[in-house]
């Protein structure tokens, strides 16, 4: 009993350890105060896959409702399991169908509040409480994708389907941890907080990591950008100076889904970190960070008090450790993209990554059928003359430094 308390008191203050100055950056940035910044050039809307949140959210709250890409909508589960993701607004009279106004799910249907309408997985009204149910009414659904307990939907430009598809789900088994998060919401755009994955440089000056190397060049394969780079960095945990040797690799699938593979040298640890960034409306971003830990269970050296854990509660240690720091870095940037400015031609050195082929890789989504459209954010048309401008220009400035 004795042990038990022991070995849960040092998991606590490991945990601890991070908390307080998670705080204290929240404190100062106040994310929720930050004004908006200038992304006035940029669709807010671009095409890809986006987060919808966790399958096992989902399934504990049986319904869950939220705004996403400037829409309302909601996502269950039937009873074999199937998510669905779906606009929550009634086809018959517009009442909305989330639990905030009484939607709930019964036998795997969702069924509306107003008037017991009942819609399954594929937006098929399949029953009313007192006629037939009417065959043209019909819940608008988008193409969904789940990856282990990660729930993806598809959004289009102009309601088109699916023009790519994320990467295959990575190897999971009880070799892997459970996935761990963390949600933030700031205002800001999917294509300047993904332009981060390029630029090396600001590892530097913002986050503080050392010996930053990039390892070979940047590739581009239709959505996926690859990026990888090495870093040294040191951290103070429990009063005990402690450098981490890292290699990264970043796999990047539009601006809503990117994967980075991380490799510990000097402890011979193996985790994974996907960030989303997901538009909520024409000026706000919800970030979430997912992380996911190979079991510690012959480390190569210990960190300060996770000798004497078990493999287990050593692994779900380090996780939130890495999740508290990646947030930290997160809220660090958010006070540099609250206040920054879109440049679409900005002035480049040979030190800044390869920002120029980042920016042509991003003309894919947004699809040349949206020009002339009109969203109250500016055209639409010159939008997409600014992007293709931009990264022709990058690419000279970057030549000629």
């Amino acid at each position: 009993m004795a042990k038990f308390w022991y070995r849960k008191t040092v998991f606590n203050l490991l945990i601890m350890e991070f908390r307080p100055s998670e705080r204290r950056i929240s404190r100062e940035l106040r994310v929720d105060r930050i004004k908006h910044y200038d992304i006035a050039s940029l669709p807010p809307f671009p095409e890809g896959w986006y987060f919808i949140g966790s399958r096992r959210a989902i399934l504990k709250e049986k319904l869950v409702q939220k705004t996403w890409m400037g829409e309302k909508i909601i996502a269950w589960c039937d009873d074999a399991g199937r998510i669905c993701v779906a606009e929550s607004t009634c086809p018959h009279l517009g009442s909305e169908l989330g639990p905030s106004a009484g939607g709930q799910i019964r036998a795997g249907c969702l069924v509306c509040p107003f008037h017991g309408y009942e819609y399954d997985i594929t937006g098929t009204c399949v029953a009313t409480p007192y006629a037939p149910p009417p065959k043209s009414t019909r819940l608008r659904v988008f193409e969904t994708r789940v990856m282990d307990d990660l729930v993806f939907a598809w959004w289009g430009s102009g309601g088109r389907p699916p023009q790519w598809g994320l990467p295959g789900d990575p190897p999971m088994g009880a070799d892997w941890d459970e996935i761990g998060y963390r949600t933030m919401q700031f205002p800001g755009h999917p294509q300047e907080t993904t332009e981060n994955s390029v630029d090396i440089a600001h590892l530097r000056y913002i986050h503080g990591y050392d010996s930053v190397h990039p390892v070979g060049s940047v590739s581009v394969d239709g959505p996926h950008l690859k990026s990888c780079f090495d870093f040294k960095r040191t951290r103070v945990i429990a009063g005990i100076k402690t450098i981490f040797d890292v290699s990264a690799i970043a796999h990047v699938y539009g601006f809503g889904f990117s994967y980075v593979e991380i490799r510990e040298h000097s402890i011979g640890m193996d985790s994974r970190l996907w960030v989303f960034a997901t538009p909520v409306d024409d000026k706000h971003l919800e970030m979430v960070l997912a992380s996911q830990m190979r079991k510690l269970r012959k480390p190569k050296r210990f960190m300060a008090g996770l000798r004497f854990l078990p493999p287990g509660w050593r692994t779900k240690a380090m996780n939130q450790i890495i999740l508290s720091t990646q947030k930290r870095d997160v809220l660090q940037d958010v006070t540099i993209w609250g206040q920054k400015r879109y440049r679409p031609r900005p002035r480049l050195c040979q030190a800044d990554g390869e920002i120029g082929k980042y920016r042509r890789y991003c003309e894919q989504f947004y699809p040349k059928h949206q020009i002339g459209h009109q969203d109250g954010r500016g055209s639409e048309s010159s939008e997409r003359s600014n992007l293709d401008t931009s990264a022709q220009v990058l690419d000279e400035q970057q030549q000629l430094s």
